[in-house]
């Protein structure tokens, strides 16, 4: 708020180190920590406190819908500075003369890069999916005298671009970065924290990576590697398929809402909430679009609660198909796809970020055996594609080649 004529903005102890100048800045940890709350406050404050061009970047930004406009917009509200701004569709014009534009860098070339050249600032969210390439262009464009580059970032790999610059062995001079993780954050939402204490005793792994921090252990053993985070709108008559899963005592119920396009499975909504009542259902279900509207696949150990659904606005849910294998032809099938994810689904991207094979405990080699922990988004995936799974011809197997296989298989036993 504005009081005597000083812009006062309540900041964490974690970031102060980052209200210095300093060409690098930057913030990496854990969900939570409102890493991304102070990079939009520096960004209004910076605009306020003189004429400066700043540039919002993700590494793929096809609309504005999951840019930083949003919350910056939300700061120049919550700040009492309106009337420092002028918000248009596509930018954000402050009063001085100052610009903030928001930008996907895979739309830039060599040559397109150049028109950041006169920018004053170049904040990059989620930094942890920006490219080399990316990162090798953007870093000379910003040039000016002065000029900043602020990343904030959740930690995946250790060899990610951002975490080899600024968390490597040469870090450029002058860089500032800073650890941060709920337990910094003052004002953390209490629904965080019911799910982040959910975490931390469910799963350490999960709890480490996801809300600490910490780089992604064991990766190479992920189930799901055939996916990637991206924007994307579907087109008017697109087939929706919803699936849902049921929570248990203080587990998360939840719901997702999938599409196909040839080998290209999208995942576009997604609810989700711990310790959910069953009158509660409903409304957490109405989060998705139209979910009244679609069938549901629903996991069918729960009958009462499909029961519950059916007479209270869901007359289209029907319980799964269980069965021998039924999980691991799940999983095989929606490996066979090409997973684009909206930035929206977090919860969905957790649990393709973390979902495993087990390891020997002996050997530490992978199993062919599934950990059942983070998958009841997945779960409910399975359950949204059930019907396409068992409608494919590939699902039935052709009953002459499996008597020649059989055949085979007892004259080379014999």
């Amino acid at each position: 708020m504005i009081e005597n004529g000083v812009l006062a903005i309540d900041t964490a102890e974690v970031f102060e180190p980052l209200l210095a100048p300093s060409r690098y800045k930057g913030a990496f940890g854990g969900r939570g920590s409102g890493k991304s709350h102070f990079f939009a406050e520096l960004a209004v404050e910076t605009a306020i406190r003189g004429k400066s061009d700043i540039v919002c970047i993700r590494e793929i930004q096809k609309t504005l819908a999951q840019s930083a406009k949003k919350l910056i917009e939300l700061k120049i509200e919550q700040l009492g500075v309106s009337d420092h701004f002028r918000v248009l569709q596509s930018h954000i014009e402050a009063r001085n003369g100052g610009v903030i534009q928001f930008q996907g860098m895979q739309n830039h070339t060599a040559d397109s890069i150049k028109s950041l050249e006169g920018f004053d600032v170049a904040w990059v969210e989620e930094a942890q999916n920006l490219s080399q390439r990316s990162l090798d262009l953007l870093r000379p464009t910003i040039r000016k005298p002065e000029s900043e580059l602020w990343f904030g970032w959740n930690p995946e790999l250790s060899t990610d671009p951002v975490d080899v610059l600024l968390r490597g062995d040469n870090p450029p001079p002058g860089a500032v970065v800073v650890r941060a993780s709920y337990d910094d954050n003052p004002w953390l939402p209490e629904v965080l924290r019911t799910e982040l204490e959910y975490d931390r005793k469910r799963d350490p792994d999960k709890f480490a990576h996801i809300w600490q921090g910490e780089y992604q252990k064991h990766s190479e053993a992920r189930v799901f590697k055939n996916w990637k985070i991206e924007e994307f709108d579907r087109p008017v008559g697109t087939a929706f398929r919803l699936g849902a899963d049921w929570g248990y005592a203080i587990d998360p119920s939840c719901l997702v809402r999938c599409s196909l396009d040839g080998q290209t499975l999208y995942i576009d909504f997604e609810a989700y909430m711990i310790g959910c009542e069953i009158t509660q259902l409903p409304d957490l279900f109405d989060r998705v679009p139209d979910s009244r509207k679609w069938f549901i696949t629903a996991d069918s150990a729960r009958p009462e609660t499909i029961s519950y659904m059916q007479k209270h606005g869901f007359p289209k849910i029907n319980h799964a198909t269980k069965g021998k294998g039924s999980v691991e032809e799940g999983i095989a099938f929606l490996q066979s796809f090409d997973i684009i994810v909206h930035p929206r689904c977090k919860h969905t991207i957790d649990e393709l970020t973390m979902y495993h094979y087990k390891r020997d405990t002996l050997t530490d080699e992978i199993m062919p055996i599934l950990e059942d922990k983070n998958n009841h988004l997945i779960d409910a995936l399975r359950y949204a594609c059930e019907g396409v799974r068992r409608a494919r011809p590939e699902s039935k197997p052709d009953p002459y080649t499996r008597r020649v296989q059989v055949g085979r298989q007892a004259f080379l036993g014999a």
